[in-house]
């Protein structure tokens, strides 16, 4: 096997890591190229059909010694490749990460980055494989479209739960069900409570943000860059690699308030998209550059809610600050000069009802999946 077609078949192996699985394209293989070296290829192959493996189990995977193993892991896992951290058990597990969600993508624009030619460049590869992904979608939308009604949830909304000009809260706990619904999805919970619950927590650059900084395109709605959260094992592990730094509650708290005000909503993650399991990470997410918001759409969102949105049409005065706000664009004005929410699109964020500046907007308690398809073109 020549070098080019082992890169293709390492590309091949971290793109079936799980994740976000891309189109094995020429660009593709250039991002691994770039970050990948020579000498470490064999050791992701190794990785090739178990995607978690103790250290004997590489061992025998791999035919390599553990002075080796560890020399190698130790600097992909310093690149976002491989997760190394012990499970429940204490025992150490490498895994192979994959690119996108969540993986070498997140891990690489969430540390702290300069606008070098070698960061510039992989902005650059990172922003082809994108519009690539989009090309592949909108070539077989319709089946996409079919697709995304199995699709897991990649994201779960956490809301904002006051009105920013009276203090009051905007939520209304009332069980109310969209007709029948077929997946089992966990109660949003306050961010606040999140951050209460665990000890170890790392902060890091939005790595969406980040991305589009090296490309030269800054966000429009945030000034914040290091605003995104990970708990628990996930902190141990951003922060050992330099991605991330611990920080205390206090300051926690102190980055969502500021995230607040500037309208960046709430996501939290599960391992593997299982929201029945403790959250990993928060981001706080943006209009403009987060690829969970409609206006940066390439493929489908795919997002567990627990609450929707309802608007009191007697204090509704139209002044569409709601529909500024909204990351799904499921808030209208209507021609009766009231706002109007498609409960199809609302993910419960909750950003309209803080913002309204008559509080004319409530949260309904409302578990569901919300699916939207991106545009299509043409």
């Amino acid at each position: 096997m020549n070098l080019d077609d082992k890169y293709r078949e390492v590309t091949a192996t971290i793109n079936k890591a799980g994740g976000t699985p891309f189109p094995e394209t020429d660009t593709l293989v250039d991002i691994v190229k770039l970050l990948v070296a020579e000498d470490e290829l064999d050791m992701i192959l190794a990785f090739k059909e178990q995607k978690s493996q103790t250290m004997d189990q590489l061992k025998e995977s791999s035919g390599m010694a553990e002075d080796e193993i560890l020399k190698k892991t130790e600097a992909l896992a310093a690149k976002g490749i491989i997760f190394d951290q012990p499970n429940r058990k204490g025992i150490k597990v490498y895994r192979l990460l994959p690119l996108v969600n969540v993986g070498v993508f997140e891990y690489t624009f969430m540390q702290k980055l300069v606008r070098s030619d070698r960061n510039k460049e992989l902005s650059r590869l990172f922003a082809k494989v994108f519009d690539e992904i989009g090309d592949v979608v909108q070539k077989s939308y319709d089946g996409m479209v079919g697709f995304m009604e199995h699709m897991p949830a990649v994201d779960r909304t956490v809301p904002f739960r006051l009105n920013k000009a009276t203090g009051e809260s905007t939520i209304i706990e009332i069980k109310q069900d969209l007709g029948e619904q077929k997946e089992q999805v966990l109660q949003s919970q306050d961010v606040a409570e999140l951050i209460d619950k665990f000890d170890e927590i790392a902060v890091g650059h939005c790595f969406c943000r980040h991305y589009k900084d090296m490309e030269g395109r800054s966000c429009k709605q945030t000034e914040m860059r290091e605003n995104c959260f990970t708990f628990g094992k996930s902190a141990r592990y951003t922060s050992d690699k330099g991605f991330m730094r611990i920080i205390g509650k206090k300051e926690a708290l102190e980055i969502l308030k500021k995230s607040m005000e500037d309208g960046l909503i709430h996501k939290a993650y599960h391992p593997n998209f299982d929201t029945s399991k403790e959250e990993t990470s928060v981001c706080n997410c943006c209009k403009c550059c987060c690829g969970n918001s409609v206006a940066n759409q390439i493929g489908p969102i795919v997002n567990t809610a627990g609450f929707l949105a309802k608007v009191d049409p007697d204090k509704c005065i139209g002044c569409e600050t709601c529909a500024e706000y909204c990351h799904a664009v499921a808030i209208k004005l209507g021609d009766d000069n009231v706002s109007h929410v498609d409960d199809k699109r609302c993910m419960g964020c909750g950003a309209c009802a803080y913002f309204c500046p008559e509080n004319a907007v409530t949260l309904s308690e409302s578990k569901r999946i919300v699916r939207i398809a991106p545009p299509k073109k043409g």
